[in-house]
């Protein structure tokens, strides 16, 4: 069976549908590890009900990127995880993880991407006055929200209210997410 991780730095909503999606057979897959850099947030409850092991840490604990990338890379070989998928993980993935999981590593965004990148997409694209909305999966390199991209799917809003547009593109990423994971685990 296929192994996952997940990284992530909020309420953890995406890691959530990922470790549903494992349980019920929908993904067949495990989520091997959880990766956290935000000590209070919310995913860190959700992976302890699931049952799933975390590594959580604060980056200003270590002198590097590299040094905390460095450890992160060795606890994702030592349990043999084969694809890392970042669900709202808010950090820059560094030239360690890169080096080591080239190719393994996919990110959700909640644009389509090109456009909007960076960690205020939505805001961005309501503040644009866009009438097509999306989310977009893509391989993690070197550049921000620039890896090839996997999948996509779009959404039609024509509102104003952020928190219903919001609701929208989370149904829209957990199960694009999943259909994209067993694409990916299939291969």
């Amino acid at each position: 069976m296929t192994k996952l991780a997940v990284f992530a730095s909020g309420s953890g909503s995406n890691f959530e549908a990922i470790a549903e999606a494992c349980r019920s057979g929908r993904i067949k897959a495990e989520v091997a590890l959880m990766v956290c850099d935000k000590p209070s947030a919310g995913v860190i409850a959700r992976a302890e009900r699931y049952g799933v092991e975390t590594f959580v840490f604060s980056p200003r604990d270590y002198a590097s990127r590299d040094q905390w990338e460095s450890l992160i890379a060795d606890l994702l070989d030592s349990h043999g995880v084969e694809l890392v998928c970042l669900a709202g993980y808010m950090r820059i993935v560094g030239g360690v993880l890169l080096e080591r999981y080239r190719d393994r590593i996919i990110n959700i965004h909640p644009s389509l991407l090109p456009s909007f990148k960076g960690a205020h997409a939505i805001a961005d694209a309501m503040a644009y006055g866009v009438k097509v909305y999306g989310v977009t999966i893509h391989r993690v390199d070197e550049t921000l929200d620039g890896g090839r991209i996997i999948s996509q799917r779009a959404i039609d809003y024509d509102g104003d209210d952020a928190d219903h547009l919001t609701e929208m593109i989370h149904a829209v990423e957990h199960e694009l997410y999943i259909e994209t994971i067993n694409k990916l685990i299939d291969k």
